[in-house]
C-alpha cells in the first residue's frame, strides 16, 4: 500500500433496488432481493431469464437529455455514482489539485449495450454481413473503447492526474480501487475517483453465461434465485450497477476535516495460471490473495471482524471461498461472520467489487453486517457463519472483501474503521 495511508471520503452507488448510497444500504441490510424477470429485452429464448436490473432516472441523477443520448447505460450509472460520491466528499479539486487527482475505473464487458445498439443500426438489425458505416452514430468510438468511462469521470471532475480503466473480469472493481490506492500510497496522486461500472444485461451476455450454465435457471422464482452458500444453489443472477469512491491521502482528508468512512489498509491480487473458470477445491488461490492483503495491512488474521464474500452461488465458487477462508484465517474463520450481498443485488461483473467495497465501508460506518438473503438450507459442506436472512449489529474494526474472476483472478482488500486503527 505504500507509506501514505488511504481514506474513503465519498461514496456513490447505483444498484438494483435503489439509486443512491442510502437506498443501497437500506436494501442490502433488509435482505430483500432485487432480482426479477428480465425486462430490458425479451428473454424467452434463454435458459436463464432473470436478472437484477437498476431502476434509475438519469435526468433525476443530474444528467442531461444530451447525456442520455450520448452515454452508454454503464456510463450513465457511473456518472450518477460519481456525482454522488463527489458531492458527498467535496474534495476541493481546484487548479492546484487537478494534476494530483486521478481516476481509476473497473469494467469487465465494455460498453455492451451501446455496441449492440450500433451493430443493429449498421447491419440492418443483423441482416446484413456488410455493414453501413453511415448508419453509425457519432458516439460509436466511445462505445468501442472502455477508456471513455474514466475519461468521462475525469472531464466532469476536472481530474488531470493518472487515468485508467482496469478490466480483469469480475475482480475489475476491486482491482481498480486497489490501483487507485497504490497511486496515493506511492505519492503519484493525493485524490483518486475510483470504482466500477457494468451494464451487461443484454442478449449476448445472457447467451454466454447460458452456454456454460453459470447463471441460475430458477426463472419461476426470481426473487430467491440467488442463493449463496445454500445447498440448493444453482448459479448466479446477472446484475448491473456502478459504485464510485473518493479516496484521499489520509493526512489531507484529516487536515480539511473530511468525513472518513474507512481506511483502505491492504490489497492484493493474484492469478492462478491454472484455468479460465476452474478453481482448486482447497481454496489456495484466494487464500494467497487474502494472506498477502492482510500482510500489507500488517494485521493478523484474527483481526478480521467480517468477510464480504464473493458469494456467487455457484457450487464451485462457494466451496472454494469457504476453503480459502479456513486456509487463510485458520480457526478464526469459524468465528467471523461471512455474507454475500449478491443474494440481493445480483452479480454485476466488473462493477460488483466496487459496490461491495462501498458496502464494506458502510458496514464499518454503521456497525452492521448485511445478511445473505435466501439462505434457508445451509450446505453441510459449508460450515461457516454466513449470516442468513437477517442483518446483524456488530462492532467492526476490520473488514475483508474478496473477488474471484474468470481467467483465474483472485483479489482481496482490507478496510479498517476510521477511528480504530493504530496510527
Amino acid at each position: 500500500m505504500g507509506e501514505r495511508r488511504v481514506a474513503v471520503t465519498g461514496i456513490g452507488v447505483v444498484a438494483p433496488g435503489g439509486t443512491g448510497t442510502k437506498a443501497f444500504w437500506e436494501r442490502i441490510t433488509s435482505g430483500r432481493p432485487a432480482t426479477r424477470g428480465i425486462t430490458a429485452f425479451d428473454p424467452a429464448p434463454f435458459r436463464s431469464r432473470i436478472a437484477a436490473e437498476c431502476d434509475f432516472d438519469p435526468l433525476a441523477g443530474g444528467l442531461t437529455e444530451a447525456d442520455t443520448e450520448r452515454l452508454d447505460r454503464a456510463a450513465q450509472m457511473l456518472m450518477i455514482a460519481a456525482r454522488e460520491a463527489l458531492a458527498d466528499s467535496e474534495p476541493g479539486i481546484g487548479p492546484e489539485e487537478a494534476h494530483r487527482t486521478g481516476v481509476s475505473i473497473g469494467n469487465a464487458v465494455g460498453l455492451t449495450l451501446g455496441l449492440e445498439r450500433e451493430y443493429l443500426a449498421v447491419s440492418d438489425g443483423g441482416r446484413e454481413w456488410v455493414v453501413d458505416p453511415a448508419a453509425a452514430s457519432a458516439h460509436l468510438y466511445d462505445y468501442f473503447v472502455p477508456s471513455s468511462l474514466s475519461a468521462e469521470v475525469a472531464w466532469f471532475a476536472g481530474a488531470e492526474g493518472p487515468n485508467s480503466v482496469v478490466s480483469a473480469g469480475c475482480t475489475s472493481g476491486i482491482d481498480a480501487i486497489g490501483h487507485a490506492c497504490a497511486l496515493i500510497g506511492e505519492g503519484s496522486a493525493d485524490i483518486m475517483i475510483t470504482g466500477g461500472a457494468d451494464a451487461p444485461i443484454a442478449p449476448i451476455t445472457v447467451a454466454c453465461f447460458d452456454a456454460i450454465k453459470a447463471t441460475s435457471p430458477r426463472n419461476d422464482d426470481a426473487a430467491s434465485a440467488s442463493r449463496p452458500f445454500d445447498r440448493t444453489r444453482n448459479g448466479f443472477v446477472l446484475g448491473e450497477g456502478a459504485a464510485v469512491l473518493v479516496l484521499e491521502e489520509l493526512g489531507r482528508a484529516r487536515a480539511r476535516g473530511a468525513h472518513v468512512y474507512a481506511e483502505i489498509a491492504g490489497y492484493s491480487s493474484h492469478g492462478n495460471a491454472h484455468h479460465m473458470t476452474g478453481l482448486r477445491s482447497d481454496g489456495r488461490e484466494m487464500a494467497t490473495a487474502i494472506t498477502s492483503a492482510l500482510d500489507r495491512a500488517r494485521l493478523d488474521p484474527t483481526a478480521v471482524d467480517y468477510i464480504n464474500a464473493h458469494g456467487t452461488a455457484t457450487q464451485q465458487n462457494d466451496r472454494h471461498e469457504t476453503a480459502a477462508f479456513k486456509r487463510s484465517l485458520g480457526a478464526h474463520a469459524h468465528a467471523v461472520p461471512v455474507s454475500s450481498i449478491k443474494s440481493v443485488i445480483g452479480h454485476s461483473l466488473g462493477a460488483v467489487g466496487a459496490i461491495e467495497i462501498a458496502a464494506c465501508a458502510l458496514a464499518l460506518e454503521h456497525g452492521v453486517v448485511p445478511p445473505t438473503a435466501n439462505l434457508h438450507r445451509p450446505d453441510p459442506e459449508l460450515d461457516l457463519d454466513y449470516v442468513p436472512l437477517t442483518a446483524r449489529e456488530r462492532r467492526l474494526d476490520t473488514v475483508l472483501t474478496v473477488g474471484s474472476g474468470f481467467g483465474g483472478f483472485q483479489s482481496a482488500m482490507v478496510l479498517n474503521h476510521r477511528d480504530r486503527r493504530a496510527a
